[in-house]
């Protein structure tokens, strides 16, 4: 599946389409580029769901942790700053990503063979008019 996100006002909008195409996947696979809008989709999604706490790029922290209004858990990771995947081991990622609850990984280029099987990539190409193309594709 691929759209446009011609402005920022439209970021609810490719939320809900996101949420709609992930079905019952947990892991979702931010891609793109510095800038391209990854930590901006991840907090419009957190509104959708409800997320309470303030979401932002966790990337000194590696891992955020939020809270909807029921009490779940979704894990938000920035990997941008690691430099081995055993950093990502150390903090016990692989318990996040198979805990059955959401999670949204940014650079997870950064950390290929420790991403599970299952997931869906969300890919955002900022185009030179400063609008973005959003690609979602489901992984097994």
């Amino acid at each position: 599946m691929e759209f446009k996100l011609n402005s920022i006002e439209e970021v609810g909008e490719a939320a809900k389409k996101i949420i709609t195409f992930a079905e019952e996947r947990k892991v979702w696979v931010f891609d793109g580029s510095m800038g391209a809008g990854k930590t901006t989709l991840i907090k419009a999604i957190a509104i959708e769901y409800g997320i309470l706490d303030e979401t932002s790029s966790p990337t000194f922290s590696l891992v955020n942790v939020y809270e909807d209004a029921n009490g779940e858990e979704y894990y938000h990771f920035d990997f941008y700053r690691i430099e081995e995947e055993m950093e990502a081991v150390d903090i016990g990622c692989d318990e996040y990503f198979y805990s059955g609850n959401h999670c949204f990984i940014e650079w997870a280029e950064r950390i290929p063979s420790l991403i599970p099987d299952q997931y869906i990539k969300i890919s955002i190409i900022l185009e030179p008019d400063n609008t973005r193309t959003v690609r979602l594709s489901k992984h097994d």
